[in-house]
């Protein structure tokens, strides 16, 4: 029985009437939602470019249907951004404590103290290459790969 009563307990909220928020739609009497109405659609969008909630806006379900289609619509011909990008200036951080601006990289010492670091491979020793050609589609390759290349411009290889 006790715990049949401690359940019955009202919610805490019970006595705060909410006021029912009334859509946008229905104040302004809008029939038809159209994704070219911009400036509509952009009331029920946030500063991010993102839809709001119903709750936020108020629409009932085929409301708030209606407005999600008709804004991605409006996204899709590019009438309405996908995103907007919002930047905050960043102030310094305090939070380092006395490690300064290494973050937690800690000291890492010379670089002249780590010894040789080995043979270097056959990959790093090659020479570079000075020159290359790009050939075009249908260019002539001899049995060894190698293409018959207009080395001075005159017109024959």
């Amino acid at each position: 029985m006790k715990a049949q009563q401690q359940r019955r307990s009202k919610p805490k909220d019970a006595g705060r009437r909410v006021k029912k928020k009334i859509s946008v739609l229905a104040a302004e009497r809008v029939e038809y939602v159209d994704y070219k109405d911009v400036n509509l659609l952009r009331r029920f969008m946030s500063d991010r470019a993102k839809i709001r909630a119903r709750r936020v806006s108020g629409n009932d379900s085929q409301q708030q249907r209606e407005v999600a289609r008709a804004i991605k619509n409006a996204r899709e011909m590019a009438l309405l951004p996908y995103t907007s990008r919002v930047t905050t200036q960043r102030g310094p951080r305090a939070d380092r404590g006395d490690r300064g601006d290494r973050g937690d990289r800690g000291d890492r010492g010379d670089r002249g103290d780590r010894g040789d670091r080995g043979p270097r491979s056959e990959a790093t020793l090659a020479e570079p290459i000075e020159r290359a050609e790009v050939l075009e589609l249908g260019t002539d390759l001899d049995d060894a790969g190698v293409a018959d290349i207009d080395t001075n411009g005159d017109g024959e290889a």
